[in-house]
């Protein structure tokens, strides 16, 4: 059985490093982001690798180191003697003397070399791609520029970045299994340059929106769901919406065009959002009707 060294952190690699330990295969160690303070109460949190191996009693050495760089990181790992390191968003890049100590594999979430990258995930929808899927690619120093292994696409059209990460996180446990018992007979591929696309980390301010186009807000609010949200300069945010028209052309953005039971209908400078929950800082969640009700707001009215 493959003796296996797991470097990831947060419930997308969960998935992978259970479905590893379900398939018996040796966890030598776990290597995961240090615990976090969370919250407004600041609560020292681990991640969620270690708190699955931790709530559910599994004997697997865990470290939490702040770099790989030191010398004492590398001698454990190659004392460990693995016949593979699997990387699932670990969060930190791997020094070519680790690279080197077994083949590393690292389960990405795109279909390489499309989004390499920190936010696969969320630029996949942010752009509203139909399709994605997940990789497993023989790492090398570059970032997610190593020969592709195995793939899977699915279909992510008109889902939320939850939904596309428990979808991928999935499809990446079972493509795991699949390359580390496989692996002597597959041919890795060479990434081709030419498609190669790149993606930053996501950012709070990512999050603010203009009521210009209601396609791209309504990719926006798929992609950036739970974090960072949607919300507008004024800080309203927008946390459940429905795209209803994407072509029709508005003078004014704002305008409140027809009123629902529990909701609302929104101009867009092109096309138009319905609106069905909604929060002003500090305030509580509100279905759109509720709002504009407290607000005194009527059909024709502007939002702002």
């Amino acid at each position: 059985m493959k003796n296996i060294i797991f470097m990831g952190t947060p419930h997308y690699a969960t998935c992978i490093l259970k479905e590893l330990i379900d398939q018996k295969f040796n966890i030598l160690a776990l290597f995961t982001q240090p615990d976090k303070a969370v919250g407004r109460k600041q609560i020292l949190t681990p991640s969620h690798t270690k708190a699955f191996l931790l709530e559910n009693n599994i004997n697997i050495p865990i470290f939490t180191p702040t770099t790989l760089k030191d010398e004492s990181v590398f001698n454990e790992i190659f004392k460990l003697n693995p016949d593979f390191i699997v990387v699932a968003a670990y969060g930190k890049i791997l020094p070519k003397n680790i690279l080197d100590i077994a083949p590393c594999i690292n389960l990405h979430a795109s279909l390489l070399p499309k989004y390499r990258g920190a936010s696969p995930i969320q630029s996949a929808i942010l752009n509203g791609d139909k399709k994605s899927g997940v990789c497993t690619m023989l790492m090398d120093v570059g970032l997610d520029t190593g020969n592709i292994l195995e793939n899977i696409e699915c279909d992510i059209k008109d889902k939320n970045a939850v939904e596309v990460f428990e979808l991928l996180a999935h499809l990446a446990a079972k493509l795991c299994v699949s390359t580390l018992k496989n692996y002597n007979s597959i041919v890795p591929v060479i990434q081709d340059e030419n498609l190669a696309t790149y993606c930053k980390k996501i950012k709070k301010e990512d999050g603010l929106i203009t009521l210009d186009n209601a396609k791209k807000i309504y990719q926006k609010y798929l992609a950036f769901i739970p974090w960072p949200g949607i919300f507008l300069n004024n800080g309203l945010k927008f946390l459940e919406l429905e795209l209803v028209d994407e072509l029709k052309q508005y003078s004014k953005e704002a305008q409140i065009l027809e009123l629902e039971k529990e909701s609302f209908l929104l101009t867009c400078k092109q096309g138009i959002l319905r609106i069905k929950k909604i929060q002003e800082n500090g305030k509580k969640i509100l279905d759109g009707r509720t709002y504009l009700n407290g607000k005194r707001l009527k059909c024709g009215d502007y939002l702002y």
